[in-house]
């Protein structure tokens, strides 16, 4: 696939989507809603090996509520934390092209829903409507691996260097490509030193699936490292690969100055999913409670984000199928029904 087909993905999904695709939500939250345990490095990861019917399920609640991409239940999936668990090699490279295994049945399971049911608004405000849906296998950053909120700070330490980076994430990144999703998605990437690995990485193995770059920041105007978000949307837009540049798992009420910068430098499409909000402590492993926003107002934001410049919006940490239905009933072209009051 040329940088032509590649750049294709993306303009053929936003054109059927009236300009505006619409990506699922948070995992993490939704998997403990259905029962899960999460208390573990590998975080949601933890699924794959223990109750992989329930992220499959999760994905068709995001589905039915609308989305167009659904991000596989990998990004804290590595090949090293999971032989850090006892497994081999083998095993953990398994794992995940069963994260893509799970969100390609899912997507499969949907088409067969769509086809049962009449397309449109299925019972209970489902969604059925037969569409291009993405399966886009999520590439977490070095610090999600690390399981100490490092992610959060872009803080990797001064002997961390470029190469250590990109040896870190090329196995993964290759059998991930290698089990079939239509993107990779390179999220809460939090300093420039790894956005450059990721750009060098898909270069030097000549990857010909598209990517996408998103970024978080705590402060609304840098990354979390400090670094400039100027410069790491360049590195993500000079990169072929890169069919799309943005911003997630941060807090929405930043999220429109962070876009009127990315769009100095972008030319790409720009995708946001932000947090609900809530802020996260790294020394609990939790959120904390009663710090985010409302659904309600999550979504009133999201017209003036695609006014400056977003064309791909969803959710991350602690956001719900609720809220990606909310997002899909606001977008004008999306639904005749009007947004839900």
């Amino acid at each position: 696939m040329g940088s032509v087909e590649t750049s294709s993905l993306m303009r053929d999904l936003l054109k059927q989507a009236g300009g505006v695709a619409v990506v699922d939500g948070g995992l993490a939250t939704e998997l403990e809603r259905h029962g899960a345990d999460l208390n573990d490095p590998l975080w949601s990861a933890k699924c794959l090996l223990t109750s992989p019917h329930l992220i499959r399920t999760v994905h068709l609640d995001y589905l039915e509520a609308g989305a167009d991409i659904i991000i596989t239940a990998s990004y804290q999936a590595t090949i090293q934390g999971f032989e850090a668990k006892g497994f081999s090699t083998e095993e953990s490279e398994d794992l995940l092209r069963k994260s893509v295994e799970i969100a390609r049945e899912a997507r499969d399971i949907y088409y067969d829903r769509c086809t049962e049911g009449s397309s449109g608004d299925g019972g209970n405000g489902r969604i059925l409507k037969h569409r291009k849906i993405l399966v886009a296998a999520s590439v977490g950053s070095y610090g999600a691996y690390l399981a100490d909120g490092s992610e959060y700070s872009g803080d990797y330490g001064e002997a961390m260097t470029l190469g250590t980076l990109k040896d870190f994430h090329r196995r993964r990144v290759q059998v991930l490509a290698e089990a079939g999703p239509d993107i990779l998605a390179f999220e809460t990437v939090p300093n420039k030193l790894e956005a450059q690995a990721y750009a060098e990485l898909l270069e030097e193995e000549n990857m010909e699936l598209p990517a996408w770059f998103s970024f978080n920041s705590k402060d609304g105007v840098n990354v979390v490292s400090g670094d400039s978000l100027l410069e790491c949307a360049s590195i993500a837009e000079s990169c072929k690969n890169v069919v799309a540049v943005g911003i997630n798992c941060t807090s929405p009420r930043f999220i429109h100055g962070l876009l009127t910068s990315i769009t100095k430098v972008a030319t790409k499409p720009i995708i946001v999913y932000p947090n609900s909000g809530e802020s996260y402590d790294a020394d609990r492993k939790m959120w904390v409670q009663n710090t985010g926003v409302s659904d309600e107002d999550f979504v009133s934001y999201v017209n003036k984000w695609c006014e400056v410049g977003a064309s791909l919006v969803g959710g991350c940490c602690r956001t719900t199928p609720k809220t990606i239905r909310a997002i899909y009933r606001t977008l004008p072209k999306r639904s005749t029904t009007p947004p839900e009051q």
